[in-house]
C-alpha cells in the first residue's frame, strides 16, 4: 500500500522479520483535517525512531501512518480511537469521526494483515519458520518533561512481551533474545530487561502467534524512551546506535536457536 507502509523481503535466507508499526506520523489528508490533538501530543504516544533499527535484516515493515489513523496492535474494534478513554485520555476529534473515515481507516487496517499475513507465509515456506520482532517503545515521564521518572522497578529498559507465545517450541528462542540484550553493554552497563512487567505484547503479536504456532513467532521488543526525549522529541544518537547494536546481536543469537531446531 504505497505511503501508508513498506514492506521489504530481500533477505530470503534469513528467518528474522522486524517491525516498526508505530514509527509513523502520517495521516491522510481527511484524517488531518478532523483531527485536533496537538502534533507534540500525538508524537509522544507514537514511537518515533524505531524504523531505525529494522535495518538490523533486509525482512522489515515500517507503518507510516500514525496509530492516531489506525492502531495496528489494537484489534480491529477498538483500532481507531474514538473516544479519550481510547486514547489515554487524550481529545482526538472534536466530533465523532464520519463514518466513511471510520470504514476508510478499518479497510487499510484489513489490508495490511493481509500483507503482512502474505510476507510470513511466504517466509514459512521458503525457511519452515521466522521469528517476528515486533519493535514499540513507550514513555517513562508521563507526569512531564520535569517530573519524576516512573518506577525503574515496574519499567524494564526493555520489556519482552512474550504472553501470547503458547509452543514451547519458542522459548529458546525468547530467551536467546533476552540474555543478549541483558549482556550487551550499555551507558556503562548492561541493559535492564526483563519479559511481560509492563507489556505482554498487542494484538499484532497475538495475531501471528495464533495464526503461525510452531511455524512463526512474534516476540514483541518494548524500548523504554531513554533513547530520546519524550517531551521535546530529541534523539541520543548514541543510545539509539548501542540500542541497534543490542539487538542485532539478539537476531544473531535468535538466528543459531533456530539453525539448530
Amino acid at each position: 500500500m504505497t505511503g501508508a507502509w513498506t514492506f521489504v523481503a530481500d533477505a530470503a535466507d534469513d528467518p528474522i522479520v522486524v517491525t516498526a508499526i508505530h514509527a509513523g506520523h502520517d495521516l491522510r489528508t481527511e484524517v488531518n483535517e478532523l483531527m485536533v490533538l496537538p502534533d507534540a501530543d500525538r508524537r509522544r504516544e507514537e514511537d518515533p525512531y524505531t524504523d531505525r533499527w529494522t535495518n538490523i535484516t533486509g525482512n522489515s515493515v515500517v507503518v507510516a501512518r500514525s496509530r492516531f489513523e489506525f492502531d495496528l496492535n489494537r484489534p480491529r474494534e477498538r483500532a481507531v480511537y474514538q473516544t479519550p478513554d481510547d486514547a489515554w485520555g487524550l481529545v482526538v476529534w472534536d466530533a465523532e469521526l464520519p463514518a466513511p473515515v471510520l470504514e476508510a481507516s478499518l479497510s487499510l487496517y484489513d489490508a495490511f494483515y493481509v500483507e503482512l499475513g502474505a510476507m510470513c507465509d511466504a517466509m514459512v515456506e521458503r525457511q519452515g519458520h521466522f521469528v517476528l520482532f515486533d519493535l514499540h517503545s513507550y514513555n517513562h515521564r508521563r507526569n512531564g518533561p520535569d517530573g519524576p521518572v516512573a518506577d525503574p522497578d515496574e519499567n524494564p529498559e526493555i520489556n519482552i512481551g512474550t504472553r501470547s507465545i503458547t509452543d514451547a517450541k519458542w522459548r529458546p528462542a525468547v530467551t536467546a533474545v533476552m540474555e543478549a540484550m541483558r549482556h550487551h553493554p550499555f551507558d556503562g552497563g548492561h541493559l535492564d530487561v526483563r519479559e511481560n512487567v509492563k507489556f505482554g505484547g498487542g494484538n499484532m503479536s497475538r495475531w501471528v502467534n495464533a495464526r503461525y504456532g510452531s511455524t512463526g513467532c512474534s516476540i514483541a521488543i518494548e524500548m523504554k524512551k531513554i533513547f530520546m526525549d519524550e517531551w521535546t522529541d530529541e534523539l541520543d544518537e548514541n543510545a539509539t546506535v548501542d540500542l541497534g547494536e543490542a539487538l542485532a546481536s539478539t537476531a544473531d543469537a535468535v538466528r543459531e536457536v533456530l539453525g539448530g531446531s
